[in-house]
């Protein structure tokens, strides 16, 4: 079993935090990988909630329940919501996951290709 890793990339021009996630996750490492991410808004010119994400969770196997609420809880965090945020999936059980995380934001989209994510966020 691949365990869970993330990579966090901060783009300032754009207000924009890169955000890609792999493997199988524990609780531990979603509590680090918020922290991380928190960290990251902050070296945005942005306000707080006004940043966009882009998340790739193509390498991201499926979740066990208890792994999927806690990144619910991250996902729902008020201090780390941003203004946009668009998920590049594959076509899978995790990308459902993922969906039911985010049903009730409008301002989430789901995308097969990087490039189209990138055009959504940036309102191209």
């Amino acid at each position: 079993m691949v365990s869970g890793w993330y990579r966090i990339e901060v783009e300032r021009a754009q207000d924009l935090v890169r955000l890609t996630l792999g493997g199988f996750f524990e609780e531990a490492e979603i509590r680090a990988l918020s922290v991380e991410f928190l960290a990251a808004t902050r070296q945005l010119a942005c306000g707080p909630n006004r940043h966009l994400t882009l998340c790739d969770i193509r390498g991201l196997n499926i979740q066990g329940q208890d792994i999927v609420a806690a990144f619910g809880q991250f996902v729902g965090n008020p201090t780390v919501r941003s203004r946009r945020l668009a998920l590049v999936t594959a076509p899978s059980l995790a990308r459902l996951q993922a969906k039911r995380l985010t049903q009730a934001r409008d301002d989430v989209a789901f995308f097969d290709e990087e490039s189209r994510a990138m055009a959504w966020l940036l309102g191209a």
